[in-house]
């Protein structure tokens, strides 16, 4: 069968009274209920992917594509079927769309008088059985824009909505229900955009170039909570317009249309602000994921074991808070007469930090060794880190070693100073300046030394110890720690790192705390 007169079309006659000719292009023709057809079904009980009319030895067929309900031509169900003049294509449904298939090109678009009472409230039914039983944002819209079209009689439609201080075309129909581009919308978005800043409530107008013409402002709605809304009554409230146009006739905004279609606009806004939280909810979502991860790397960095017989003790606890830094404290032997401890604290918070303190842990294993002094550690360290993050990352740390005679030595790059608490009951501070690792390539740090005494402890700690904060904002500060220290230090290491947490736990009540609580304490005993 050749077509003449520019080829075949589709004469579509929707469920709600639009008539629509279409051009029957391009070939192979998809039709169902997903966005991505040429066609596009507004009913929940099309499939998908539903039928196609293909061009096979010079004849149109139409195909069933396993749909859910099959498809009829001329009221009888087939799987395949070809089309001639005049067939009528069905969808295994009553009251759904139909196509008539025609050999020849029609002029114009010929559409059907306003529909009455009856077809009104079947689309009315058709939105509300599409709200119940669709998760897809633009499907529903579809469906409340064919619905506004039925109801005013108007033959196309579209749904604008802000971006930044312009319109955006979110979805455009036409009353058969065929999609429609940025190329279809006559009326320059800036035009409804200048109009949409100046009035909140429905516009109606005939414009001889475009015909008549109806804007309905989408006004945000605020969720009061339960079943209850409330639309925001500003124009900077506005978050689109509802688009409508008539070439045929003027548009139906008598009595119950026009409050119909005032409803279809409330819907609309409420499902893009529906969407708008389930956005926000699934980042909420993401980011709860992405710290749980970064707690749990954090956990796994954490040495499980502390030495806690003979001259070296020592005990370490750490615990997160809601924002995940990147907080990391360990030991490790140097040799059968020396050990070494770190405790550090990544720049940033989240997995990102909380994987760049896995790396610092290989760094810290790999470099420190027997001969190694602490401030070539660092240097390594400092090296990586700016090799690794370009100046991005930093982290402060301090990094000592104790020997077998008591010989204490540190670094400190930035960090909290370390409190060395003396057998005699006296507590000061470890005295120590340096920038911090991964800043800058020609950092240097200065090795200090001190001599310590059986009994001597040492706590090195992170600031979200001596920066916690209770509800009145006071934070707990390095005087509560000292304090802290001197009251727990004649019990050893375990009782100093438990009773500085419980003491920091209680100071703060409960308050959420912006960086994680880390303690690490080392015990000479000769």
């Amino acid at each position: 069968m050749t077509a003449s007169n520019g080829g075949p079309e589709l004469e579509i006659l929707a469920p709600t009274g639009g008539r629509t000719s279409i051009p029957l292009e391009p070939v192979p023709f998809l039709i169902g209920r997903q966005d991505n057809n040429h066609l596009v079904l507004r009913d929940n009980r099309a499939s998908r992917n539903h039928a196609r009319i293909v061009f096979e030895a010079g004849q149109y067929w139409v195909e069933d594509l396993n749909s859910r309900n099959g498809i009829t031509v001329n009221g009888e169900k087939v799987p395949r079927s070809v089309l001639l003049d005049g067939s009528v294509v069905g969808f295994g449904m009553e009251e759904s769309y139909e196509l008539v298939f025609r050999t020849t090109r029609q002029v114009g678009l010929r559409t059907t008088a306003p529909p009455a009472g009856l077809k009104r409230l079947r689309s009315i039914l058709e939105v509300a059985r599409t709200l119940s039983g669709s998760l897809s944002t633009d499907h529903v819209l579809a469906s409340l824009l064919e619905a506004a079209m039925s109801v005013t009689g108007c033959e196309r439609g579209f749904v604008l909505l802000r971006e930044g201080k312009g319109l955006g075309l979110r979805i455009g129909r036409d009353a058969a229900g065929a999609v429609l581009g940025e190329s279809d919308l006559k009326v320059p978005p800036e035009v409804l955009c200048a109009a949409l800043d100046r009035r909140r409530e429905l516009l109606s107008m005939t414009v001889e170039e475009y015909g008549h013409i109806v804007c309905v402002p989408l006004l945000r709605v605020s969720m009061a909570g339960g079943e209850e809304t409330a639309v925001l009554g500003s124009v900077k409230d506005s978050v689109g317009v509802l688009y409508l146009e008539s070439r045929q006739s003027r548009a139906d905004l008598s009595g119950t249309s026009g409050e119909l279609l005032q409803s279809l606009a409330v819907e609309a806004s409420m499902i893009l602000e529906n969407a708008r939280l389930i956005v926000q909810e699934r980042l909420k979502e993401r980011m709860e994921r992405e710290l749980d991860l970064a707690r749990t790397i954090q956990r796994d960095l954490l040495p499980d074991q502390f030495p806690s017989t003979g001259w070296f003790r020592a005990c370490g606890v750490s615990v997160s808070s809601a924002q995940v830094g990147g907080d990391y404290f360990d030991l490790m032997p140097v040799g059968e007469e020396r050990w070494a401890a770190v405790l550090a604290d990544v720049s940033g918070k989240g997995v990102s930090s909380a994987l760049l303190a896995s790396f610092l842990q290989g760094v810290f294993l790999a470099a420190t060794g027997e001969s190694t002094s602490a401030a070539t550690v660092l240097e390594r360290v400092n090296r990586f880190l700016l090799h690794r993050t370009n100046g991005e990352k930093y982290a402060t740390l301090v990094l000592v070693t104790v020997d077998k005679l008591g010989r204490l030595v540190w670094v400190n790059a930035g960090h909290c100073r370390p409190l060395l608490w003396r057998r005699t009951g006296e507590v000061f501070e470890l005295r120590s300046a340096g920038l911090p690792v991964g800043m800058l390539e020609e950092a240097t740090w200065e090795t200090y030394r001190q001599q310590l005494m059986p009994g001597d402890l040492m706590v090195l700690y992170s600031d979200g110890c001596n920066e916690a904060r209770n509800a009145a904002g006071e934070m707990f500060g390095v005087r509560r720690v000292g304090e802290t220290l001197m009251a727990y230090a004649p019990q050893g290491a375990q009782a100093v790192a438990n009773g500085l947490r419980r003491e920091v736990e209680a100071f703060a009540a409960g308050e959420e705390q912006g960086d994680d609580l880390t303690v690490l304490v080392v015990e000479y005993h000769g």
